[in-house]
């Protein structure tokens, strides 16, 4: 299992969405599927799924925001080819949000929204080994030049992480309205998987919001607990193991148990564990697994 998985909530379109996706990405493919009834949204419908290897998880759980491109999707190709076949699977009924052009930092490259409001860069890598399907996340608005602070928070919280050597770039002098040497682009590692981060002081009317989110997958409550020590900062957003950073990113500490019992349970062990993690800030390890076996 991936230690993080980037997580999308939709209204209604999760097993539409994972449908569209993983038949238009390689090695991709839906793993499974969970129905959680009696929730404050009504009936929610999880699908869990991989695209290009890297796994996701989407969530059906009616309306709260609107999708937008402080979270995108960098996609690595090896041709210009490439990226001109994905861009044309991607883009009907959906936006450029960048023209599908030569830059200089790639050949062909281009950044679209989807008719979904999920947002991909795709672009011909120049022979760089990089991830294929890598998360990036843009900080605009209040967390505009705080993005090299977030990205040494994450590696100092989950471990085992680096700036890629070379893959690190800043905004120089003349290149207001960002500030000199905050990050045009960096990209780091996190365990065996890579992301990006972006600074963005242009006036967006975006900004981070719950409609993405990054999961962290743990073994034990002590590291529920750290994990959400070290990152919560907006107390009122702690509610079944979600919690904000001090960016406004939103992070989702779960016990990877918990897919299992929701994957695997009988329709009232799914029902009586939905019921307990509901109320719950942070998640209850042995909370929960006293509500699967009944107890």
């Amino acid at each position: 299992m991936q230690k993080i998985i980037p997580h999308i909530w939709f209204e209604t379109q999760a097993h539409e969405a994972a449908l569209w996706y993983t038949g238009i990405f390689k090695n991709s493919k839906i793993l499974a599927e969970v129905t959680l009834t009696d929730t404050p949204s009504g009936t929610a419908h999880s699908v869990m799924l991989q695209l290009l290897g890297q796994e996701f998880q989407f969530l059906s759980a009616g309306p709260l925001a609107d999708r937008n491109p402080s979270f995108s999707y960098m996609v690595s190709c090896s041709t210009a080819k490439e990226v001109n076949d994905l861009w044309d699977k991607l883009i009907p009924g959906g936006m450029a949000l960048m023209p599908l052009d030569t830059y200089p930092f790639s050949e062909r490259f281009g950044w679209l929204q989807d008719k979904f409001g999920v947002s991909w860069q795709i672009m011909h890598n120049g022979g760089q080994q990089v991830q294929e399907l890598t998360p990036c996340l843009m900080f605009t608005q209040k967390a505009s030049g705080r993005a090299e602070e977030a990205m040494n928070l994450y590696i100092k919280v989950i471990g085992d992480g680096e700036v890629l050597p070379g893959h690190i770039d800043r905004y120089k002098g003349d290149e207001g309205p960002d500030k000199e040497g905050t990050l045009k682009y960096a990209r780091f590692r996190l365990g065996k998987q890579q992301f990006v981060v972006m600074d963005s002081a242009i006036p967006h009317a975006f900004t981070f919001n719950e409609m993405q989110s990054l999961m962290i997958y743990v073994e034990s409550q002590t590291e529920i607990d750290r994990y959400t020590d070290a990152l919560t900062a907006v107390p009122e957003a702690e509610q079944c193991g979600w919690v904000k950073d001090r960016f406004g990113i939103s992070w989702q500490i779960v016990p990877a148990r918990m897919d299992e019992m929701l994957i695997k349970g009988t329709p009232e062990q799914i029902k009586r564990v939905t019921q307990t993690f509901l109320p719950m800030k942070r998640l209850n390890i042995a909370a929960l697994e006293k509500a699967f076996a009944g107890k």
